[in-house]
């Protein structure tokens, strides 16, 4: 993608470290302010969104096309140790790193905020997870149609005395997403203070 020069993100570079809808999210927002977003996605396979498609289309999934917009792709195998050293050779050079697995999946192959900060302390490290970073449902994984049933969110929808319906939208994803670049936004005005990274985290 080419830089534009006068969008307010210009010159940032953001590996995102994600899938499916949450975190792609975030990058779509940090893309469109012009930021330099390169998708880091699982070998084999990929996102697991490119799999969205209608059965017996061979093209990619239009929703998949339009949240990974304006952004550079590239795979890595985090099982081996070469893919694990590629993400810290890029991450080197990053302003910005988003992820949204498991909570602690970062931590335990060394690609953690504590990690990465080591070699770059201007880090901005951004962590989307189900349930939060505490509390005794932190290490479930979220997806955002059980998150709309477990906030209510579900139960608010349909018509009354009947059963209730999903949105027509993926509001926990979307949501998700939208504050995590905004908490980014807030720790790159204190980066450029300080000088000083910052680790942000959000949820479903």
């Amino acid at each position: 993608m080419q830089a534009v020069p006068h969008l307010p993100l210009a010159g940032v570079r953001v590996l995102e470290v994600a899938q499916i809808m949450a975190g792609p999210t975030c990058g779509l927002m940090l893309a469109d302010l012009g930021a330099e977003v390169i998708k880091v996605e699982k070998f084999p396979g990929g996102d697991d969104a490119r799999q969205y498609q209608k059965p017996g289309d061979s093209d990619l999934p239009p929703s998949f096309c339009m949240i990974n917009r304006g952004k550079r792709s590239l795979a890595l195998d985090f099982r081996h140790p070469l893919g694990r050293d590629a993400l810290r050779r890029l991450a080197r050079q990053a302003d910005v790193v988003t992820e949204n697995y498991r909570v602690g999946y970062m931590d335990r192959l060394g690609l953690g905020y504590e990690d990465l900060l080591k070699d770059n302390p201007g880090l901005i490290y951004c962590s989307i997870s189900g349930y939060g970073f505490a509390g005794p449902l932190k290490e479930r994984g979220g997806f955002d149609l059980i998150l709309q049933a477990f906030s209510g969110i579900i139960a608010a929808t349909g018509e009354p005395g009947r059963a209730p319906v999903k949105p027509g939208i993926s509001i926990a994803d979307t949501n998700a997403g939208i504050l995590a670049a905004l908490g980014i936004l807030a720790a790159y005005v204190h980066r450029l203070k300080t000088g000083a990274g910052q680790r942000v985290e959000t949820s479903l």
